[in-house]
């Protein structure tokens, strides 16, 4: 099976879901320190603002949007189908879909206002972060069914190693754009991590059950 077993998935999933549920507790009560926090590392972040700076962190969140993580994960699970990894396929969008209506619930319970200064174009509620976390989960999506049918371990090494820059990039850019605060990007992170837990045992309760599908049948899984 692609997903393994793994012992401490339960603990990931609490240490995860934890550190996520205090944060956006402590989000809540509008902490002075967290918002002092958040200030600071927002200065940090947008020191020494540019013209071309600006137009390259507006590239990547647009690359980086919900919509772009749709046609990312659409791309992926349609390859996958090709290679007979029809189980995975469906994974992957399920992953994504399942968690975007998460993390749009979450939004909507903690209601956050974005940063003073945003654009226009990002409305809504701040935390978590949507594109940080749809693409914490598309690269997770990566990671675990992609990148290990790669054969060279210093190929596997140098991918993994540019969807992390890319993940971080991403992050700043949403901070350095005014659209989130920095605690808005981490907790878009431990909440993507704390259902990809929630996502891999499921893959691993039900895809047994899905082959046995005739439509399903030849899945590798």
């Amino acid at each position: 099976m692609i997903i393994e077993q793994e012992r401490d998935r339960p603990f990931r999933l609490l240490v995860s879901g934890g550190l996520f549920a205090f944060l956006a507790a402590v989000v809540m009560s509008q902490s002075g320190l967290l918002e002092f926090m958040d200030g600071v590392m927002i200065q940090v972040v947008q020191k020494h603002q540019s013209g071309a700076k600006e137009a390259i962190m507006k590239g990547i969140s647009f690359l980086g949007s919900p919509t772009f993580d749709i046609i990312w994960v659409l791309i992926i699970a349609f390859l996958l189908w090709g290679f007979k990894l029809r189980i995975p396929a469906i994974w992957a969008l399920c992953t994504l879909f399942g968690g975007d209506v998460i993390a749009t619930l979450v939004k909507h319970i903690v209601q956050r206002v974005r940063p003073m200064g945003h654009l226009a174009s990002d409305n809504g509620f701040s935390f978590p972060s949507g594109h940080v976390f749809g693409m914490t989960l598309v690269i997770a999506i990566l990671w675990i069914i992609v990148v290990p049918m790669i054969e060279k371990d210093w190929q596997v090494i140098l991918v993994r190693t540019i969807m992390i820059i890319w993940l971080v990039l991403l992050a700043l850019s949403r901070v350095y754009l005014g659209a989130h605060y920095p605690t808005d990007t981490v907790g878009a992170m431990l909440l993507a991590y704390a259902w990809l837990q929630v996502s891999e045992w499921l893959y691993r309760w039900l895809a047994p059950r899905l082959v046995k599908l005739n439509i399903l049948s030849r899945s590798i899984y």
